[in-house]
């Protein structure tokens, strides 16, 4: 399953209830970005340095990866292809260029896209997070309408959910998981 979707938009809160709600695991990414304050290694990303990515990345070992922001972010394959094996759910948070990747190994993957209530909502989350500079705010604002629009050209992502009550939107998921889940089964017979 993939999550995307522009800054401030509650990717990684939508991400931590999934996990919570239903029998999956959270695919922890690498990057080469400096740790936040109240990040822990291992939970919210593999901190490495470019070197290390880099070698992993060159080796195969990358299910998707792309550069943002000035630093590099990928998703390791081997505990992906682990928890697939056996039976496993896995989220992944990724962006656009991600999700593409990783459709074209996993075609049947589930793909949803985060939308803010509003831009000014957006603005508001990404401020009280109180991570980024006013310039770094600035850019992923001003980004967030072409990652929108791309997304939608796409053609990537299975759902659009606007995120403006968490609950509803787990629920939005885990229902249409639901429903495809019986689809398959059905299908199946």
């Amino acid at each position: 399953m993939v999550i995307s979707g522009p800054s401030g938009v509650g990717k990684s809160t939508v991400c931590e209830r999934l996990c919570e709600a239903l029998p999956a695991e959270f695919s922890v990414s690498y990057t080469t970005r400096p740790i936040r304050a109240g990040e822990t290694e291992g939970r919210n990303y593999r901190f490495v340095s470019p070197e290390e990515f880099e070698r992993v990345r060159i080796g195969g070992g990358m299910l998707e990866c792309a550069q943002v922001y000035g630093h590099w972010y990928g998703t390791p394959l081997e505990p992906v292809r682990r928890a697939l094996d056996e039976g496993r759910s896995i989220i992944l948070e990724i962006d656009i260029h991600g999700a593409m990747q990783v459709r074209r190994v996993y075609a049947d993957a589930r793909a949803y896209f985060l939308l803010p209530p509003s831009p000014e909502e957006q603005r508001r989350r990404i401020i009280d997070r109180r991570t980024d500079a006013a310039t770094e705010i600035a850019r992923r604002l001003e980004r967030a309408d072409g990652e929108i629009r791309f997304a939608h050209e796409s053609g990537c992502y299975n759902r659009f959910i606007v995120n403006d009550d968490l609950d509803g939107t787990v629920r939005e998921i885990i229902e249409d998981i639901q429903r495809e889940v019986a689809h398959d089964r059905s299908a199946a017979k």
